[in-house]
């Protein structure tokens, strides 16, 4: 979604702020706009005394000429033309977002992003890293086909063989595995379901279900659902089928009818929003009304905006979660290039955001 100008700018102060000064690509690319409108941006800012200009760079106020030269200087000599690996289970669905913000966050830096894709076969990880180091590769950002979205009976293996940094996106490692100690980048789901029941509770509603695909993200939705409801003394409707089980949606449509009709459920979480769109028309066919006998929240928000009833949608932040995991690998790797010791390993979890629409009820202004 394209920022407003002053949305804009409040975000170019942030960046600016955080790291003292900025070239002006890197900053265009973080921001996805051109360069000329972050140059003019970058004038209207200065202007106002609120950053400085400085021979191609956005600098803090206060920040010393020869000091954000020599840290240009090193950043530049640091992540020239240095390639990065990326594995990635599909190109397609959140993983879009992902790839391309990864890719402009390294060749913003000078370096080069070379992708290898899975088709989630779980075997193919480790094809792919063996071929992306040996061509190369630096380092890799990894999405590992791990079916539930951490490894299990020794899956990680491969990922600690090669003697390149690593960092996971979109994946993490439970406390004790060997893959734990990597460096990672998620969305925070579990708190973007709590985010979702919460706005449910808010709308009066008491008793709700939530519907998902089996797959990576699944237990961290569960889990964030689970706190919500007993957080807030909602009443759960549980032993909804998992979308899809069947090769179909009708154990799902089956289940919400005799949910809403039967067991008083008002409220539905569902993932995805792609199967929500699904499910909308089959109910409303049933004489199942959203938002008025059921109010749904999608989860995912890549087409949500586009659905018939236009859906309320959790909002993974995906370009955010590839800008970070690329700044981060890049990181650890200058930190091998200058021999340094690394800092400390981290572990990211960036919250999501709830877009409200009409398929809840209630105020559906935005978008």
């Amino acid at each position: 979604m394209r920022l407003h100008v002053d949305q804009r700018h409040e975000r170019v102060l942030e960046l600016v702020r955080q790291r003292g000064s900025l070239r002006v690509a890197e900053l265009a690319a973080e921001l996805g706009v051109s360069a000329v409108t972050l140059r003019r941006d970058v004038e209207a800012l200065a202007a106002q005394g609120r950053v400085q200009r400085l021979h191609g760079a956005v600098v803090w106020p206060g920040e010393g000429a020869v000091e954000v030269r020599e840290r240009e200087r090193e950043r530049a000599e640091s992540a020239e033309g240095v390639v990065i690996g990326m594995i990635v289970p599909t190109t397609n669905y959140v993983f879009v977002d992902v790839v391309r913000a990864a890719r402009e966050a390294v060749a913003a830096q000078g370096g080069r992003l070379v992708l290898g894709v899975t088709g989630y076969v779980d075997a193919e990880d480790a094809v792919q890293a063996e071929h992306l180091v040996s061509g190369g590769a630096q380092g890799l950002l990894v999405s590992p086909s791990w079916f539930g979205g951490v490894p299990t009976d020794g899956q990680e293996k491969w990922l600690l063989e090669h003697n390149v940094p690593a960092v996971l996106v979109e994946r993490s490692a439970p406390p004790g595995n060997p893959a734990a100690g990597l460096d990672r980048v998620r969305t925070d789901r579990a708190h973007g379901a709590a985010v979702a029941v919460g706005h449910f509770a808010s709308l009066g509603h008491r008793k709700v279900t939530a519907v998902m695909q089996e797959g990576p993200h699944a237990t961290q939705i569960a889990a964030g659902f689970q706190a919500a409801v007993q957080s807030l003394g909602l009443d759960v409707d549980a032993g909804a089928p998992s979308v899809r089980e069947h090769g179909d949606y009708e154990a799902s449509v089956d289940y919400l009818i005799d949910a809403v009709k039967k067991r008083g459920v008002t409220a539905a979480l569902v993932h995805s929003d792609e199967d929500a769109i699904v499910l909308v028309p089959r109910l409303q066919a049933s004489g199942i009304r959203v938002p008025d006998d059921l109010a749904l929240i999608a989860f995912e928000d890549e087409v949500a905006g586009l659905a018939d009833v236009p859906l309320t949608a959790v909002a993974p932040p995906m370009r955010e979660v590839g800008e970070q995991a690329a700044r981060l690998l890049l990181q650890r790797v200058a930190e091998r290039k200058a021999g340094r010791r690394p800092g400390p390993r981290q572990h990211l979890d960036l919250l999501p955001e709830l877009r409200i629409r009409s398929s809840c009820g209630g105020d559906s202004s935005a978008s």
